[in-house]
């Protein structure tokens, strides 16, 4: 075991992930999706208010975690700092890429598990990141930024972390208001939405 963030192929290292997600005053998660994300509009809305805070404040979630040891996480390839993307899942981003394109399809699945053992009970296939690659994945109903140096305080990440997505809430908030004025409610947030999906593309890997 090496305290080094997998500075070397083939040696474990220690890593930190910081997990991350919201709730509202009455205890809710408002990043779980449910079984059928692409009908969980506020869902969506926060999910797109989170991709538009990393998509234009990218640089300081890099500067949180700018330390000499965290930049050869494995060649760069172990959630590398330098190239802060995000990862959704195939599931969401085929509701991303609905919503974005004007369709309505329905692509919630149910890719059921059965171990075809009486006393275990069935359950659903996981959607979610396992290859690591990604430095701020969609992890469910929670992001983690997985880019943290293990020796690091996450106070800074933290911070940071939670300042760009208020400030973006606040963002899509103002845009659904404006948006809604003359328009149907669901509709001005789907509006909102895809026009956000549009816009991070790029970041999601």
């Amino acid at each position: 075991m090496s305290f080094a963030r997998k500075a070397f192929a083939g040696i474990n290292g220690s890593g930190k992930h910081l997990n991350w997600s919201l709730a509202d005053d009455k205890g809710n998660n408002l990043l779980n999706p449910g079984e059928t994300p692409e009908e969980n509009l506020q869902f969506l809305a926060v999910l797109s208010a989170v991709l538009r805070a990393v998509y234009n404040h990218a640089d300081l979630l890099r500067a949180s975690v700018a330390i000499a040891g965290n930049e050869h996480r494995l060649g760069a390839n172990e959630a590398p700092p330098a190239i802060i993307s995000v990862f959704l899942g195939e599931q969401l981003t085929d509701v991303l890429d609905m919503i974005e394109k004007g369709a309505k399809e329905k692509v919630s699945r149910k890719d059921i598990i059965d171990l075809g053992v009486a006393r275990l009970p069935r359950f659903n296939k996981d959607t979610t990141d396992r290859n690591r690659t990604s430095p701020f994945a969609f992890t469910g109903a929670k992001f983690e930024f997985r880019a943290v140096g293990s020796s690091q305080n996450i106070a800074t990440p933290i911070t940071i972390i939670n300042t760009i997505i208020a400030e973006s809430l606040e963002y899509v908030a103002q845009m659904i208001k404006q948006e809604s004025k003359d328009k149907d409610f669901n509709s001005a947030v789907l509006k909102v939405i895809a026009k956000l999906a549009k816009e991070t593309k790029n970041i999601r890997f």
